[in-house]
């Protein structure tokens, strides 16, 4: 279990985890709230299995349209609520990029569970070049201002405590924070899983 397998494991393992907070999110949230958590739960459970190494579990031939299925439906979900809420579009992109991480999955030239964990298939093995550019960059983006947002600021506009000190009523699965968190860990798996492409 070293190399490869072991960050297989290790990036499982923290999309699985989660997943499961975000489904927590689903019991405490707003009706907005809870579409959005349902929808990250989604992606977090999806990277996690796609993220487990082929050694343990070889995905059947048809996998990966399951995965381009369930992602495509959740693409156009994500689509139709962008209407109301911006963070749907990321949602739109997030779906989209597993479509297409699962399409590199496909049978092909290569065989076996390639792309980021070994998956052949695709015109070339890893896709295509500019687009996994483009969605590499759109993810360092994502994760570097996610994580600029995650940086306690000295006190509030309205002269408060810090910003990280905001009263939560709900308990710990409404701490907006960790919700902020968790957004971060799947856009930093997300660029983990499109580089090994």
């Amino acid at each position: 279990m070293h190399g490869p397998a072991m960050s297989g494991w290790l990036l499982m393992a923290l999309c699985a985890t989660t997943g499961a907070y975000c489904l927590l999110r689903t019991r405490s949230e707003t009706a907005e709230g809870r579409r959005t958590a349902r929808a990250e739960a989604l992606m977090g459970f999806g990277m996690a299995a796609m993220a487990m190494p082929a050694a343990v579990v070889t995905p059947p031939e048809w996998g990966w349209a399951v995965y381009a299925v369930l992602f495509g439906a959740a693409a156009l979900r994500a689509l139709w609520f962008s209407r109301r809420s911006g963070h749907h579009l990321h949602h739109l992109v997030g779906s989209a990029a597993m479509v297409y991480m699962a399409f590199t999955m496909a049978p092909g030239d290569g065989g076996g569970h390639g792309g980021h964990a070994g998956h052949g298939g695709m015109a070339t093995a890893g896709g295509i070049p500019l687009l996994t550019g483009l969605l590499l960059a759109y993810y360092a983006v994502y994760v570097l201002r996610s994580g600029a947002r995650l940086i306690p600021v000295a006190a509030t506009a309205g002269g408060g405590g810090p910003v990280g000190e905001v009263p939560v009523e709900g308990g710990w699965g409404t701490r907006p924070e960790l919700a902020l968190a968790c957004r971060l860990t799947m856009g930093i798996a997300m660029f983990a899983m499109l580089l090994t492409l």
